[in-house]
């Protein structure tokens, strides 16, 4: 097994580790509802994302997938 010639030392160890240390939170300003949020996150308080309401989008492609099942249904019901 390979051995290392010589003991690294702590400063070099801990150059190395340097980017592990936990950040800090930057917290932006929702421009819907004023609202502190994470930066390139949905507003937990309003559902807004760049100026689009994500959650209803969310919710209309919900309910597309509803009616897509159904119409399948439908289809297999209908053939039989």
């Amino acid at each position: 097994m390979a051995e290392p010639k010589k003991r690294l030392t702590s400063a070099r160890s801990g150059k190395r580790r340097s980017h592990i240390s936990p950040k800090k939170i930057i917290l932006n300003q929702c421009p819907k509802c004023k609202s502190p949020i994470i930066a390139h996150r949905v507003c937990k308080t309003c559902g807004f994302y760049k100026n689009v309401d994500v959650l209803r989008l969310e919710e209309k492609e919900r309910v597309k997938e509803e009616r897509r099942k159904a119409e399948k249904a439908e289809e297999k019901g209908e053939t039989k």
